[in-house]
């Protein structure tokens, strides 16, 4: 990546910097969204935080809720992150993507693939979701569930989606805003960092994955989302192409954004929200795929144009 950063900073303090990036844009995002939820529905700081606590109890809040949601997130994350490079990389585009483009069909390879995997994960989804902690976790078992919980119910009041304008809303605030900015978060910038740091992809990406997984404050999901994370990764650095984990993340939340609007409309009678593992069947034929596109983009990106610096192979 040389010549694409700034060769005076050590990964290290480079990384310390971003997280003031982010903290910074997480405060003014909170700001900003008390400010405009408080002009628009006259809800004031002590209002927002019991409907955030306690949504349910608040049903005519969910579009100030959405509101709020969206601009925290495009503040925190996708903002902060192109602030953190438009001051710290000289070439911001060549730093998150050496290869500018990638072939059509290896995109669309890896957005099948988030669809693909489904099943077979829920497999794992099903375990993490009824771990069972050793006694002496008792605290942090409460804890971790009552916090489950809480953005559980959260989750549930801001998707309450029955309407094509309420869907195309939450595809953006739930979709499109956490695609890009996550990604350019843990992969765009911890991952890359990382991996200059240390000099190892491998550890990079399982790391920045387990700090995705872990900031998200939901214990028992924590180990899908760190796999998704994983996922991610090597996605991004077989590809040499921030788009391409852009693309897979839209993709996953996408399909469950509009898996609860189908549901809400009675249109289909899947439970979502269910934690229950699909059929072994499916789950064979899934994970069996799953392998199958995995070596086949590992293949493709491999075999595509090189990225116009050396960065990933």
């Amino acid at each position: 990546m040389k010549g694409f950063i700034s060769p005076s900073l050590h990964p290290f303090k480079s990384l310390l910097l971003f997280t003031l990036f982010v903290m910074a844009g997480m405060f003014i995002g909170n700001f900003l969204a008390m400010l405009l939820v408080k002009a628009i529905w006259g809800y004031g700081i002590t209002e927002t935080a019991n409907m955030l606590a306690r949504p349910k109890d608040y049903p005519e809040s969910r579009s100030a809720l959405v509101l709020f949601q969206g601009v925290v997130h495009l503040a925190g994350f996708t903002i902060s992150s192109l602030m953190f490079l438009r001051v710290y990389a000289h070439r911001p585009a060549d730093y998150l993507s050496p290869r500018s483009s990638v072939p059509f069909h290896l995109l669309l390879g890896s957005a099948v693939l988030l669809l693909v995997i489904m099943p077979a994960a829920s497999w794992l989804v099903h375990w993490n979701a009824n771990v069972d902690f050793p006694a002496f976790m008792e605290g942090f078992e409460r804890w971790a569930r009552e916090k489950e919980d809480t953005l559980r119910e959260l989750t549930l009041e801001l998707t309450k989606i029955t309407t094509i304008p309420q869907l195309v809303l939450g595809l953006l605030v739930f979709a499109i805003l956490p695609a890009v900015g996550e990604e350019l978060v843990f992969r765009g910038v911890i991952q890359q960092e990382l991996q200059r740091w240390w000099r190892n992809p491998h550890l990079a990406i399982w790391v920045s994955a387990i700090i995705f997984g872990l900031i998200h404050m939901q214990f028992y999901g924590v180990v899908p989302r760190i796999m998704l994370g994983v996922l991610f990764g090597y996605l991004y650095w077989w590809s040499g192409n921030i788009w391409v984990p852009i693309i897979g993340h839209f993709i996953n939340n996408g399909f469950m954004v509009l898996m609860m609007y189908l549901a809400q409309r009675q249109s289909i009678t899947m439970n979502v929200e269910s934690t229950e593992a699909a059929s072994l069947p499916l789950s064979l034929v899934s994970l069996g795929l799953t392998v199958v596109l995995l070596y086949s983009l590992y293949k493709g990106f491999r075999c595509a144009p090189a990225p116009a610096q050396p960065h990933r192979f």
